[in-house]
């Protein structure tokens, strides 16, 4: 359980507002949300008494704010594999393998990366989702941006939703693509397969970009950025295109063989049975400090296993592992 305890004078600025408004402004560290909700849940006074969200406040007038955020109880603390990548007061960086769900859910009700992270600092306990931000597909290797305070949470979810942090992934995608580029296209549930998405006229709005960073005889090795964060955006949108991701039991298909493949090639594709999609790097300014941070993963083993097939030799894929975004198309 965390208490929070304000106590605001109103600002001249500020009179004539409604007051989830005017303690938004004063209480950036808060989402306009959860304030409304303390408010309505009687936990902000106003000169002492009770008041509604859409009170207009006037210059002068005392605001308490006395309030706590539950822990959520039911998600356990395990011993639970991932390496952290970063630590500070505010914020965790951690690298989620694949096979890891990151949330507790519908069959699979432990041994998440929640479950892992309650152990490693309990204190998450006290923030929404303990802190995770995002989140990967359970068989999406990489970067996992964590909160560990309130206000944290606030700054980076805000800072999300206007597009400031940047998230960058790597991926093998069956097929030759000519150019790099942009997909827009919504997406939501598929029409008539649930546990599937799609890009649908309805759906929520979906921004992909994309540059080519090796090409091979049957598929490409790219970088990929994401503008917004839809429930399986990348592999939805490479689908889409006519270059599904590597390995994807959902969206995939069969494997593309190159003609004249070798059994070596042929058996690397053919063996990798998830996603090859990994996030690679992610950039964001510190909640606190204002520095910008950027942090990178390396490819999982299977992943470069998979390039070094391609490409005939190991030193080949650690050459296009290494290359950066590409600043043309």
């Amino acid at each position: 359980m965390t208490a929070i305890s304000h106590s605001i004078s109103i600002p001249e600025e500020q009179a004539g507002r409604r007051l989830d408004q005017a303690l938004a402004e004063l209480l950036p560290d808060y989402s306009r949300s959860r304030i409304k909700e303390w408010i309505l849940g009687g936990c902000v006074l106003l000169d002492g008494a009770v008041a509604q969200p859409r009170t207009l406040v006037a210059a002068g007038q005392q605001v308490e704010l006395q309030a706590t955020v539950a822990a959520r109880a039911a998600v356990a603390a395990q011993d639970v594999p991932f390496e952290v990548v970063h630590e500070d007061d505010a914020v965790l960086v951690v690298l989620k393998p694949a096979g890891l769900v990151v949330h507790p859910g519908a069959g699979n009700p432990d041994a998440t990366l929640e479950n892992g992270l309650r152990r490693h600092a309990p204190a998450l306990a006290g923030l929404p989702r303990s802190g995770l931000l995002h989140r990967l597909d359970k068989d999406t290797s990489g970067l996992v941006l964590v909160a560990r305070t309130l206000a944290a949470h606030t700054h980076l979810t805000r800072a999300l939703q206007e597009r400031e942090i940047t998230r960058e992934y790597r991926a093998i995608v069956n097929g030759v693509m000519t150019a790099g580029g942009t997909v827009e296209a919504p997406i939501g549930r598929h029409p008539t397969q649930r546990t599937r998405m799609a890009v649908v006229g309805g759906g929520r709005p979906a921004v992909t970009h994309y540059r080519v960073l090796g090409r091979f005889a049957a598929h490409s090795f790219i970088a990929v950025r994401l503008e917004t964060g839809r429930t399986h955006q990348i592999r939805v949108h490479m689908a889409h295109i006519g270059f599904p991701i590597l390995g994807d039991p959902t969206y995939g298909g069969r494997p593309r063989l190159p003609a004249g493949a070798d059994a070596a090639l042929i058996a690397a594709l053919q063996g990798f049975r998830r996603q090859a999609l990994h996030a690679s790097a992610i950039r964001f300014c510190h909640p606190v400090s204002g520095e910008w941070l950027e942090f990178g993963a390396p490819l999982p083993q299977d992943m470069r296993l998979v390039l070094a097939a391609l490409t005939g030799s190991t030193a080949a894929a650690q050459r296009l592992e290494a290359l950066p975004w590409p600043k043309a198309l």
